[in-house]
């Protein structure tokens, strides 16, 4: 089966383009090509292409030496004028320049009219008929159709034919899109010739292809042939003129920016074939309203909008508008265009500076008037309106070094306020000359190649008009020097004030109206103080040192004014360092407790503090400084029974001035000292650390302990020969000694001195045993107890007691209770002697 190619339509144009894309041979490269072209060619009719860059990969300059032909810088060639070629070959060149190496070449172009070709196969076929007829491939063979045909229709597209006719009857047939699909009826085949026809013109933007496919038949059904696949693209026409994307757009841009500072870019849209010269679009600025000066340019190819000059001034026009042009085929008259609308607004910068309207104010105010409004000052901008770049800040540049004055800005207005806000006093001055500047809250911008103006200013003279004013309390606060514990009914200077108009203070009446602690009363008319407390700088009333006593003086009219007297106290060291007299120890946690002390005074009469013991309290406490003398840590030297105990203390200041302090310490069988069960009292009787004998109980100890020694001796003189077991009866006295504490006269007994023996010893010969002593054994047990003052040698007679059982170390657990040797009572008798001894003498003395 073959494919034929079918003739073209009547419309040169139309057949111009369809003939232009069915043959275009290159020969070779920059030397000839050969185009196949209809006979008649019409005016501005694209003839072909030829590919420059293959000869020159840039070129500056294209020309044709044939004025019947103009070649475009992509290598199209288009016709002058109409042109009726003649069955001979028509052939031209064109010379192309390179835009960088100067290089010149010449391209060949040969014209071939379509006319004798089919003349030349017309006549063969004539004159051999099996030429009419040759065997062909059942293949495909590329077609095209141009978009917007006008026919005549039917139209003739191209004809298919298979190998098989020669055996068989064939009927052909075709399917698919513009047939038996959308849009249907467009082609339609000739079931016996194989001739397929174009119904009706064609809208490329619509459809750019139409695939199909043909069939060959045998009248029973049989198809000796495979379906043929037929692709019918559509030549694109130029019926599609670009247009914007928006028919009115707005861009904005800063006025006096500089030359070259893009604005916007503008883009249109073309439905013709992409990357083709219908599509191939340039933009053009027709008109600017107003048009002069001239202010922007645009870029043909990119539509970019690009500024000209640096003269664009909002305050002369604050609005461009340009009327664009975009036009396809690379912009040539012959293309399709449309045209839009740009607008342009200018955008406020800061370039003027605000100016007042007057060179000089001059106003007037009252003396002693506060927060009164003396004048309002207009000033001209002439950028926007209620922005930044005109919106007036004003400043007062000279004449208020007392801060008298107060300049703001009206926000609905824009007026500069001149305020009073600090007393004017006519004596002083009569009048004020005031320098007032003004800028805008936004930086001033420079317009380029200028210079930032300076700021604009003007005088105002303020004339002071004289009152009959009242008193003036001046300065307001006055300080005096006084020495801590100032005695009372002395006089002191006290606050003066003055009538402004006399300078001088009389006739005027002093009243207290601030006295928190009443130290002093006031003369009523001198306003001097006369002490009536002791000043002390300790007092809760004194802040930093300082006592205010605040004064009201007030004239024969009525009229009066305030002021504070203040005294500032010099310290003095008139107060020893105190601390808590009641503190608790609990053993269970730790064996000191914490002193911090504190002192009424000034630093300089306060810490660091110095502490002693006395010598008697020293023997079981020690006292340590802590953080720079401010605290001192009070540490037992051994462990004390759980009691009450007096500790003397004496603690100096940095000057040297000291107290001493009795302290109950408190020592607990607790944790925390909330835990501690023994309750403070002021009645109770402390205990001293330890037990102190007087000069009785020292004579008896001694005669005891002679005595006993007498007994022992005689003991071990005693030999036994045989075992005996002896028990003296319960009534007998058995070699038990009582022992006795009295005292001179008696003064420290309380209770009776003298107690029986808790239990009996009893001394039994158990066995015979032969020693060193005379061959007796003898066992000794001997029982002591002896009370004086609450001290017992019995660990059972009340707990928190010094005990003979707590000095040899036994607890419950061990010997018998009650019940000591010898050696065990003279251990615990001896050192003690010497203690009793010294504070019998110093009872016999008090």
């Amino acid at each position: 089966m073959a494919v034929a190619s079918a003739a073209p339509g009547s419309n040169f144009s139309k057949q111009l383009l369809f003939f232009l894309l069915a043959l275009i041979l290159f020969c070779d490269a920059c030397k000839k090509i050969s185009l196949q072209v209809p006979s008649h060619l019409p005016v501005d009719a694209l003839v072909g292409t030829v590919n420059l860059k293959e000869c020159l990969q840039s070129a500056s300059r294209i020309q044709s030496n044939d004025p019947d032909f103009r070649v475009l810088e992509d290598g199209s060639i288009y016709t002058t004028h109409d042109l009726i070629l003649s069955t001979e070959r028509k052939s031209f060149s064109i010379s192309v320049t390179g835009s960088q190496t100067q290089e010149h070449k010449v391209i060949e172009v040969v014209l071939a009219p379509r006319g004798k070709k089919l003349f030349e196969r017309q006549e063969r076929q004539k004159k051999d008929p099996v030429l009419k007829r040759s065997k062909r491939r059942w293949a495909p063979i590329p077609c095209s159709l141009m978009e917007n045909s006008l026919g005549p229709f039917p139209q003739h597209v191209q004809q298919v034919q298979s190998d098989a006719a020669q055996n068989y009857t064939i009927f052909y047939s075709i399917s698919g899109p513009g047939v038996d699909k959308e849009p249907f009826n467009l082609f339609f085949i000739d079931k016996d010739t194989g001739d397929i026809f174009c119904t009706r013109s064609i809208d490329r933007e619509k459809h750019d292809q139409f695939p199909l496919y043909a069939y060959a038949t045998t009248a029973d059904g049989y198809a000796p042939e495979y379906p043929l696949p037929l692709l019918f693209k559509v030549e694109d026409d130029n019926d599609n003129a670009p247009y914007f994307e928006t028919k009115l757009t707005t861009f904005t841009v800063d006025e006096n920016c500089r030359s070259g500072t893009s604005v916007g870019k503008v883009t249109a849209i073309d439905l013709d074939e992409p990357d083709t010269l219908h599509t191939r679009l340039k933009y053009k600025i027709l008109q600017q309203i107003p048009d002069h000066p001239k202010h922007f340019s645009i870029h043909p190819d990119t539509g970019v909008i690009t500024t000209t000059t640096t003269l664009l001034d909002r305050e002369k026009c604050d609005t461009y508008k340009l009327i664009m042009e975009v036009r396809d085929m690379a912009g040539q008259h012959f293309g399709l265009f449309n045209t839009g609308t740009i607008t342009i607004t200018l955008e406020d910068v800061n370039d003027n500076a605000p100016s007042f309207t007057e060179t000089s104010y001059v106003t007037e105010v009252e003396e002693n008037r506060i927060d009164v409004e003396i004048l309002r000052m207009t000033v001209e901008d002439q950028d926007l309106p209620n922005t930044p770049h005109s919106k007036a800040v004003y400043r007062i540049l000279q004449g208020n070094e007392n801060g008298n004055f107060k300049i703001s800005t009206d926000p609905k207005t824009n007026e500069a306020v001149l305020c009073v806000v600090k007393p004017l006093n006519y004596e002083l001055h009569q009048s004020i000359l005031l320098k007032i500047g003004v800028l805008n809250e936004a930086q001033f911008a420079k317009a380029p190649n200028s210079q930032t103006p300076a700021m604009c200013t003007t005088t105002v003279t303020v004339k002071i008009k004289d009152s009959d004013e009242g008193p003036e309390c001046q300065p307001p606060v006055k300080v005096f020097q006084s020495k801590d514990g100032f005695p009372a009914g002395q006089d002191l200077q006290g606050y003066k004030a003055v009538d402004p108009e006399t300078r001088s203070s009389e006739g005027l009446k002093y009243k207290k109206i601030k006295d928190e602690d009443n130290w002093f009363e006031i003369n009523e008319d001198t306003g001097d103080l006369r002490t009536v407390k002791v000043l002390d700088r300790e007092s809760k009333f004194v802040k930093n040192d300082q006592y205010n006593v605040s004064v009201v003086a007030t004239d024969a009219d009525g009229r009066s004014c305030t002021g504070t007297l203040v005294i500032r106290l010099e310290d003095f060291n008139d107060h020893s360092p105190q601390i808590e007299k009641e503190i608790t120890i609990c053993q269970n946690d730790k064996d000191f407790a914490v002193l911090q002390p504190e002192d009424l005074d000034g630093p300089d009469n306060g810490p660091p503090f110095e502490f002693l013991l006395d010598n008697s309290a020293s023997k079981f406490w020690t006292i340590e400084p802590k953080d720079g003398g401010k605290t001192a840590i009070l540490r037992e030297r051994q462990n004390l029974d759980f009691n009450f105990y007096r500790v003397p203390i004496q603690i100096k200041d940095k000057r040297g001035f000291s107290a001493r302090h009795i302290l109950t310490v408190r020592v607990c069988d607790c944790t925390t000292p909330t835990d501690c069960k023994m309750k403070f009292s002021g009645d109770r009787d402390i205990k001293p650390p330890n037990v102190i004998l007087g000069r009785w109980a020292i004579l008896a100890m001694v005669l005891g302990s002679a005595l006993l020694l007498c007994i022992l001796f005689t003991c071990f003189c005693v030999t036994v020969k045989k075992t005996v077991k002896k028990c003296f009866p319960e009534d007998v006295a058995q070699q038990n000694l009582i022992v006795s504490n009295t005292e001179g006269p008696g003064e420290e007994v309380m209770d009776a001195n003298i107690l029986l023996p808790t239990q009996t010893s009893n001394i039994c010969d158990t066995s015979v045993s032969v020693g060193t002593l005379g061959g007796q054994g003898i066992k000794t047990q001997q029982s002591f107890e002896m009370v004086k003052g609450g001290y017992t040698l019995d660990s059972n007679r009340g707990g928190g007691q010094q005990t003979l059982e707590s000095v040899k170390g036994v607890g419950q657990g061990g010997m018998d209770t009650g019940r000591y040797a010898y050696t065990d009572w003279h251990s615990f008798t001896q050192p003690r002697l010497g203690e009793e001894s010294i504070r019998g003498h110093t009872l016999s003395k008090n």
